[in-house]
């Protein structure tokens, strides 16, 4: 069986089961598998064993959706480099967009 674990896992499935089916204190699971008490805490709240996914569920942008449609607009017509098009969106468009926003929105 193939799973797939955060990288900075410190427990697996069956470790998360056996935290969750526990009725023994947090501090006497954490000192057995070796966690903390916290970690205990966040499997036994949970109704799974699988790892949560760890992506942003919403970027952070300053474009709002028209601005974003004007500044792909002008990279089809212009075609001019990120840093180019960079200059002229926060010249003309918003003053605070940042390169990386900028790029996750090309």
């Amino acid at each position: 069986m193939l799973i797939h674990l955060h990288s900075q896992a410190t427990t697996t499935p069956k470790v998360r089961a056996e935290i969750q089916a526990s009725d023994e204190p947090a501090w006497v699971l954490a000192e057995r598998f070796g966690t903390t008490e916290q970690t205990v805490w966040k499997w036994r709240k949970r109704d799974s064993v699988n790892d949560l996914s760890h992506t942003a569920h919403r970027l952070q942008t300053t474009l709002t959706p028209a601005q974003e449609a004007v500044a792909v607009a002008l990279r089809k017509a212009l075609l001019v480099s990120l840093d180019d098009l960079l200059a002229v969106v926060r010249e003309f468009l918003n003053p605070d967009v940042s390169r990386s926003g900028l790029d996750r929105c090309l």
